[in-house]
C-alpha cells in the first residue's frame, strides 16, 4: 500500500501538478463558452427548431420569432400572424413529465402578461411542451393544436 501511495503521490505532485501549471486563464474561459454556454444555447435551439418544425408543419402556417420586447412583456416566443392579429406561442422544453406541473405553475403566473398580449394582438397566448420521447423531441401537450387552430380560424373570421 505504501508503494502506491508513493505512486500515487508522484503523479499528483509532478505529472499532474506541471499539466494544471499549463492551464492559462484563458484555457479556462474558453471552456466555459465551448462546454457550458455552447452546449446549452445548441441544445436549446436545436429544441426550438424541432418543435417549432413540427408546429409548422401541423398548422400550415408560418410561425415568427417573436421581438425581444414580446418575450419580456408578454413571455411570448413565437407568433402567427392571422388578418393582423397575433397569436403567441410559448415553447417550454420539458426534461421530462416531472417537469410539466412547473411548467404549469408558470403559465399561472403568466396568465397577465398573456391577456395584455390578447388585448393588444387580439390573439391568446399558448403554451406548447416539448418532451424527448426515444431520443427525438415531440409535443407533449398535443391538445394546444386543436386550440391554435381553433384560434386562427376565429381570427380568420374578424
Amino acid at each position: 500500500m505504501k508503494e502506491l501511495g508513493r505512486k500515487l503521490y508522484i503523479k499528483i505532485s509532478e505529472v499532474i501538478s506541471a499539466e494544471i501549471e499549463e492551464i492559462t486563464e484563458e484555457d479556462c474561459i474558453e471552456y466555459m463558452v465551448k462546454m457550458v454556454i455552447d452546449r446549452t444555447f445548441d441544445g436549446y435551439m436545436t429544441e426550438i427548431k424541432t418543435i417549432y418544425g413540427q408546429l409548422e408543419k401541423i398548422l400550415g402556417v408560418k410561425i415568427h420569432p417573436a421581438p425581444d420586447e414580446w418575450d419580456r412583456l408578454y413571455a411570448v416566443d413565437f407568433y402567427i400572424k392571422i388578418n393582423g392579429n397575433y397569436i403567441g406561442l410559448q415553447i417550454k422544453p420539458a426534461g421530462g413529465v416531472s417537469h410539466i406541473p412547473q411548467i404549469f405553475k408558470e403559465h399561472v403566473f403568466q396568465k397577465v402578461s398573456h391577456q395584455k398580449f390578447t388585448e393588444k394582438y387580439g390573439g391568446k397566448v399558448f403554451y406548447v411542451i416539448s418532451i424527448k420521447e426515444g431520443g427525438k423531441k415531440r409535443i407533449y401537450n398535443m391538445e394546444v393544436i386543436d386550440e391554435i387552430k381553433h384560434e386562427m380560424e376565429r381570427l380568420k373570421g374578424k
